[in-house]
C-alpha cells in the first residue's frame, strides 16, 4: 500500500487512469493485530486468501449474517484480472474460492463487478469456472490475440474486456502477432 500511494507512483500510474479523481491526501491503514475485529458488537473475521488477482489478498467474513466481502477473489460478471497470475497463482486463487465457499455465505460482495451487482454466492462458482476455462485456453494458445479471442468467445457477456486484453498481453507478450493474424 505504501508503494501505491508514493507521490511519484500516484502521478505516473493512478492519476492518468483516474484523472481528477485521486484525492490529494492518501493514508495507509494500520495493520490489524490478529484476524478479528468487532463493529457494533458484531464479529468481523479477516480471511487470508493468499494470491487471487494479486498477492496477499484477504476477504472479510461476517458470520452472524452469512456475509463475505470477497476483496479481489470473487468477480461478478467481469473478466478477472489475471496479469499477475501464473499457473501456481491461479491454483492458489482456486483454493481461495474454496475457502470462501467453505464459509457457506448467504451473500458475497464481489470485489469487481457490474454497475448493478447482486451479491449471490453463485459468483464464487462462476469465477472458479472462468479460472478453469482460462487455464485450459492459456495452455492451448500461443498469442495474446488468440488467448483474448478464445476467452471472449467463452465469456462474451462479461464486462471489462480490457482486463482480459491486459492479461493476454502480459502472459503472451506478443501483440505484434495481432497484425499478422489480422493481415
Amino acid at each position: 500500500m505504501r508503494n501505491q500511494i508514493n507521490p511519484d507512483f500516484v502521478r505516473s500510474f493512478w492519476e492518468p487512469r483516474f484523472p481528477g479523481q485521486v484525492p490529494s491526501q492518501l493514508a495507509v491503514p494500520e495493520i490489524l493485530k490478529g484476524d478479528t475485529l468487532y463493529l457494533e458488537g458484531e464479529e468481523l473475521r479477516v480471511i487470508d486468501l493468499g494470491h487471487t488477482d494479486t498477492a496477499n489478498s484477504t476477504a472479510l467474513h461476517v458470520p452472524s449474517i452469512g456475509l463475505v466481502i470477497s476483496g479481489d477473489a470473487v468477480y461478478n460478471n467481469t473478466h478477472p484480472y489475471l496479469a499477475e497470475c501464473d499457473e501456481k497463482a491461479r491454483g492458489e486463487w482456486l483454493r481461495a474460492l474454496d475457502a470462501i465457499e467453505a464459509l457457506h455465505p448467504k451473500a458475497v460482495v464481489a470485489g469487481h463487478g457490474v454497475l448493478d451487482p447482486d451479491s449471490s454466492p453463485r459468483h464464487i462458482e462462476e469465477t472458479r469456472a472462468y479460472l478453469r476455462d482460462f487455464n485450459q485456453v492459456v495452455a492451448k494458445t500461443s498469442t495474446a490475440v488468440n488467448l483474448y479471442e478464445k476467452m471472449l468467445a467463452l465469456h462474451p457477456n462479461r464486462v471489462n474486456p480490457g482486463s482480459l486484453w491486459a492479461t493476454a498481453k502480459a502472459l503472451k507478450g506478443n501483440t505484434a502477432a495481432f497484425v499478422q493474424e489480422r493481415g
